[in-house]
């Protein structure tokens, strides 16, 4: 069903913010399709794993292949225009911008961008209700919806998603998560998640960072009935 062949292969990678370094010898791989999703407590360095896969960060050390080629010297630019879709955890919206505007922002790079829009409205017809209004005037969840539906009309072949739920209300998290579920038949998905039920529900794969390092990983439902998990991700 899901397509192991690997689009995203990160090894013995290093990373962090200046001198200090958050991420230690990660190692991850991402199939071609499907949901991987990553697990950890706030600070463990999912963001900073995020960053450094979209090349917001430069690697200290370690390597980063993206569908079948070296990106780990690659500008951002360069590996979205490559197929890397990114939505980060902050907000990811245009708020001055309706919600058309946000999502033809997101259509540059496709010659028929009057599809991808239709695409992105059938993932998520409340959208289509919202085409004329400023992103601003959105719910939290419905903004989330657009940034996914925003990169995802670029054609990616890897979405990197940080906290798309994140201050969601309980209904929305469950159509994303029915979304994501939808999404993963069709291409890969790279799900950085507090919501732990969710995340695992979603995903076919788990790892749990803990101080920027990897210490659980495998199938999801294995990383679940692990008796280490909760210690790894309270507070």
């Amino acid at each position: 069903m899901y397509d192991r062949t690997p689009i995203l292969q990160a090894r013995s990678l290093c990373s962090g913010y200046g001198r200090s370094q958050v991420l230690f010898d990660v190692d991850l791989t991402a199939g071609t399709t499907g949901v991987l999703a990553i697990l950890g407590r706030n600070g463990a360095g999912k963001t900073t794993l995020l960053k450094t896969l979209v090349g917001e960060l430069k690697p200290m050390r370690g390597n980063i292949e993206f569908d079948q080629s070296e990106a780990r010297n690659e500008p951002t630019e360069v590996r979205v225009r490559r197929g890397l879709g990114y939505v980060p955890q902050e907000d990811a919206v245009f708020g001055s911008l309706t919600v058309r505007e946000n999502l033809k922002l997101g259509a540059i790079r496709q010659k028929n961008d009057g599809n991808g829009i239709d695409e992105a409205l059938a993932l998520f017809p409340k959208l289509g209700q919202r085409l004329n209004q400023t992103a601003a005037t959105l719910s939290g969840g419905e903004r989330k919806m657009l940034a996914i539906s925003r990169a995802l009309i670029s054609k990616p072949k890897l979405l990197l998603l940080d906290e798309p739920t994140e201050g969601v209300w309980i209904g929305v998290i469950e159509e994303i998560a029915e979304r994501l579920i939808e999404l993963g038949r069709q291409l890969s998905i790279v799900l950085v998640e507090q919501h732990l039920e969710m995340a695992l529900r979603v995903a076919q794969t788990a790892h749990v960072l803990d101080r920027g390092r990897f210490v659980l990983g495998g199938p999801s439902a294995e990383v679940r009935d692990n008796p280490q998990l909760l210690r790894y991700l309270a507070p």
